[in-house]
């Protein structure tokens, strides 16, 4: 892995990710294909939008298909048929969102499987052999997603320091399986510390030590409110190591990607714009678009008429309504291409605007053109 940043504005920063499976230009939004695949996307749609780089879920994965068929086949870009990087999580939030179902030790966590109800324990070693056999360019370190709250009680800092402490030992561990194993990819550590900032700055600089590749921010869109999720995006990404790639885990909406790109994140992932379109939620320059409003019957107008996309291009409002009231797959298919080409868009302009050094002009515009409403 190599990483060359080329242009900064602020603290924002536009720079060049090269993978062994092709090259990043950041900031860059991953889409999110859980089970190898970004439900309802071909990869060839993808890469006619630009998407540079994907997503994989361990955690899932590991239950289906399983290791032993991922290996027999050759890994995961064989598997499911794409060429270009992809990214793996490590299972830990997947594994935090058990919840009681779930057993947490210093060796790592137990659990019944969610598909086939068997015990499982997944420990950061397992955590970094499964990534290894899925082969994934970027590979995450187990670790525990510290909970904004257990039920109505928020997460003490005490609680938050015990968590992040125990993500800190795990990341040792999965750095020392990663190299047993002699990994040719990148092994990238997660900052955790809830919502304290002295804990987040403990656990980068900790993390620091044991010079990963590339860090992630972690245990944000966890149930806290916006505005804890946005004081910790504005402090702890700066901090982490400027010559690193930096990966906000699981955010956001449109907003969240810009307040993110200019806080300093180079990475960004969530399922919002798949999971919103299968739902007839559309993003648009102009703001957010119900589908299923009857407004839209017989409404001619594309979803967007500044947006290039393939669905924009060809297909009315109306006909993408009358798809998702008659439960057509189509209209989910549709819908997802015109909501992942708009965030890929987004993130050109945002590439864009921080090499014109304009990004705080460019920022205000954006966020003024999403409230003015469709």
């Amino acid at each position: 892995m190599s990483f060359q940043i080329l242009a900064t504005d602020g603290q924002a920063r536009r720079a060049r990710l090269a993978l062994r499976h092709g090259t990043v230009e950041t900031p860059a939004f991953m889409p999110v294909g859980t089970y190898g695949t970004v439900k309802g996307v071909l990869p060839a749609s993808l890469e006619a939008m630009g998407a540079e780089i994907i997503l994989g879920n361990t955690f899932h994965l590991w239950q289906r298909p399983g290791p032993d068929v991922l290996r027999r086949v050759g890994g995961l870009h064989r598997f499911e048929g794409w060429t270009r990087p992809i990214l793996t999580d490590s299972g830990g939030f997947q594994v935090w969102s058990l919840g009681a179902m779930r057993k947490l030790g210093e060796e790592g966590v137990r659990f019944a499987s969610p598909v086939s109800g068997d015990k499982l324990f997944l420990t950061p070693e397992l955590c970094i052999q499964i990534q290894s056999v899925l082969g994934s360019d970027v590979a995450m370190q187990l670790d525990e997603c510290t909970p904004y709250a257990t039920g109505d009680v928020p997460t003490t800092e005490s609680q938050a320091r015990e968590s992040m402490q125990l993500s800190l030992r795990w990341a040792a561990r999965c750095k020392a399986e990663f190299e047993r194993l002699e990994n040719p990819n990148a092994l990238f550590g997660i900052v955790q510390g809830g919502m304290y900032e002295a804990l987040r700055e403990e656990s980068l600089e900790l993390l620091a030590g044991l010079d990963l590749p590339g860090y992630a921010v972690g245990g944000v869109s966890v149930g806290e409110p916006k505005d804890e999720m946005r004081r910790i995006v504005a402090h702890t990404p700066r901090r982490l190591p400027a010559n690193k790639p930096r990966y906000l885990m699981g955010v956001g909406t449109p907003e969240d990607l810009i307040d993110g790109v200019a806080a300093g994140v180079d990475l960004f992932d969530c399922v919002l714009p798949t999971r919103n379109a299968r739902n007839g939620h559309l993003y648009t320059r102009y703001g957010d678009l119900r589908l299923r409003n009857s407004r839209y019957r017989d409404d001619a107008a594309p979803i967007d008429a500044s947006c290039a996309c393939h669905t924009c291009a060809r297909f009315s409002r109306a006909y993408l309504h009358h798809l998702d009231r008659c439960g057509e797959m189509l209209g989910a298919m549709l819908a997802s291409i015109h909501n992942l080409h708009y965030y890929l868009n987004l993130m050109r302009e945002l590439r864009d605007a921080i090499e014109a050094r304009r990004l705080p002009a460019a920022q205000a515009a954006l966020i003024a053109d999403r409230q003015r409403g469709v």
